[in-house]
């Protein structure tokens, strides 16, 4: 998908047209609950039919198809993406050649993790993987995150586990100066789905039980995700030392792989294989 700065504002103009024009080219009026009308030169929906459907004006739409330079208003790109039947990342197509920031999504969809998804998480053992969502709510972790970090059945989003979880605290070797980071990247993913309630319900439900999260969400900081070392005293293997590595899951970009990587020459991997030997 192209970004506002891939292209110079001629190129959109000239995509924006054709993408209309093919989008509208693809409808039928027995699509969009409309009468056919005749025989028809070319197929499709007609220019003044869009407009009709989007609530707009049909010079102003063939203005807009034509690539001329006019205004054009979120709410009214959303119109025209139901009138042309768009779903999510064609409307985000058309947000960007009209020149403007796709919406995103507040609540979006339930989906599963996939079979080959968990493989995945799995297939990373012995070493700690995990998955979240956008609102760091824990969708898959793998054993040795287990065992290695102390998450237990309880914990169900990482921000919450990493002030309120006493055993991952106190493994964690600098917990207090890794705190700020963390809660600043939060409210850096938070604004990029300004009003999406269920940043709001992690803070909520944090801020009731850890005055330590209150105080530092109240400084407004914000930070981006860094690829970073993570850094534990286990209570039965000693000092361990992870490299972290996040990658966005492609079909689902709202979600976060969380790979951890024993760092060479710190004995982490040995110390790692032991832990997770089976117990008699």
């Amino acid at each position: 998908m192209p970004s506002k700065t891939s292209m110079t504002v001629g190129d959109r103009r000239h995509q924006l047209r054709d993408y209309l024009r093919t989008r509208r080219a693809r409808l039928t009026p027995e699509d969009v609950g409309m009468a056919a009308g005749g025989r028809r030169r070319t197929p499709g929906l007609r220019r003044e039919e869009v407009a009709v459907l989007a609530g707009v004006g049909v010079s102003w739409y063939t203005w807009l198809e034509q690539g001329r330079d006019i205004n054009v208003s979120p709410e009214v790109l959303d119109a025209i993406g139901r009138a042309l039947r768009l779903d999510g990342p064609e409307r985000a197509h058309l947000y960007l050649l009209a020149g403007l920031n796709p919406p995103r999504d507040h609540e979006p969809p339930a989906a599963a993790v996939t079979p080959e998804l968990r493989a995945l998480i799995d297939g990373w053992m012995p070493r700690p993987a995990m998955l979240r969502d956008r609102h760091w709510n824990l969708l898959a972790v793998n054993d040795a995150a287990r065992t290695v970090f102390g998450y237990g059945d309880t914990d169900h989003n990482c921000l919450i586990s990493f002030f309120t979880n006493a055993m991952y605290r106190t493994m964690y070797v600098h917990w207090s100066a890794v705190a700020p980071e963390v809660v600043a990247a939060f409210r850096a993913d938070a604004a990029e789905y300004l009003g999406d309630p269920g940043f709001d319900r992690v803070v909520e439900d944090l801020g009731a039980v850890s005055p330590e999260f209150v105080d530092l969400w109240a400084r407004h900081d914000v930070g981006r995700h860094v690829q970073s070392l993570k850094a534990i005293r286990h209570p039965e293997a000693g000092d361990m030392v992870f490299d972290k590595s996040t990658l966005t899951v492609a079909d689902h970009p709202e979600w976060r792989l969380d790979l951890y990587t024993p760092r060479p020459d710190t004995g982490t991997e040995e110390r790692m294989a032991r832990l997770m030997e089976p117990r008699p």
